[in-house]
């Protein structure tokens, strides 16, 4: 765990959350409130997003970050924004050859593009101030590869990259950055949509632990926090000094089966 001392205080901080329609996205949002952040909230789903944002006493704006235009819209309507949650993802699992062009270019833009675009847009605006913090929800995918997930690990490795570095180039200014890496979460997202059941032994984490996770990652300035059992992070370290070693480990353990169906699962997102 890296942190330093650009912690942020979230009370009375206007906290704008993406993907906030989604279940992970909501624990993200009701736990930042009760913080005493003043929330902000987009998706694409005005149905889910107005009454979250009556109930937590936020605002909501509706937003498709497969929009090229929208994340500059969206900050510009949401106005100050003192924290950037970017947590808004689509399902990319399964072999490249089964995606369309468009496909591809859906995924890169709502999981790459828009974060990158907000955090530079919301990060030059938090610069200028001298205070702020930019948090990145990614995924354990962004720190291992696997089978059937190529486009998916490709979009979370680069949001490591890009807010690694961008953590050193905002210091200076008083400007947090921070990443959080989910691994298996029950009851909500990607995985719990999916309907896929995990190989004896593997564990997983709730939408709850995420967000307790991006809270102290916030209050601390923490460079990347993982969300995961110790059997899960461990892998995730192997498969970033020794991805062979850890894609035959993956084999063995079944893992490809758990990402196709995945893939399966998460097809009509797309």
């Amino acid at each position: 765990m890296i942190r330093n001392d650009l912690g942020m205080e979230l009370r009375g901080a206007t906290v704008l959350v993406t993907g906030a329609t989604g279940g992970i996205g909501r624990a993200l949002a009701t736990a930042l409130a009760e913080r005493g952040g003043q929330i902000v909230l987009t998706g694409r789903r005005a149905d889910v997003l107005e009454p979250l944002a009556e109930r937590l006493g936020g605002r909501a704006i509706v937003a498709d970050l497969a929009d090229r235009e929208a994340a500059e819209l969206l900050l510009d309507e949401a106005g100050r924004v003192d924290v950037l949650v970017a947590n808004a993802a689509l399902p990319a699992s399964g072999l490249l050859a089964e995606y369309s062009i468009d496909e591809v270019d859906r995924a890169l833009d709502v999981n790459l593009r828009a974060p990158i675009v907000m955090a530079k847009i919301a990060g030059a605006r938090m610069a200028d101030r001298g205070r702020g913090h930019l948090l990145f929800v990614s995924s354990l995918a962004g720190k291992t590869a696997s089978g059937n997930a190529s486009l998916y690990n490709a979009t979370k490795f680069g949001m490591r990259g890009f807010a690694l570095a961008l953590r050193e180039d905002l210091r200076p200014h008083g400007v947090g950055v921070s990443t959080v890496f989910p691994g298996f979460i029950r009851d909500a997202g990607m995985f719990a949509d999916a309907g896929v059941s995990l190989p004896k032994g593997v564990g997983t984490r709730s939408p709850r632990d995420v967000a307790r996770a991006a809270v102290r990652a916030i209050e601390r300035n923490v460079a990347e926090v993982d969300v995961a059992p110790l059997g899960l992070r461990l892998g995730a370290r192997l498969g970033g000094v020794a991805p062979v070693l850890s894609a035959a480990v993956q084999r063995r353990a079944g893992g490809h089966r758990v990402s196709r169906g995945l893939a399966d699962g998460q097809r009509d997102k797309r």
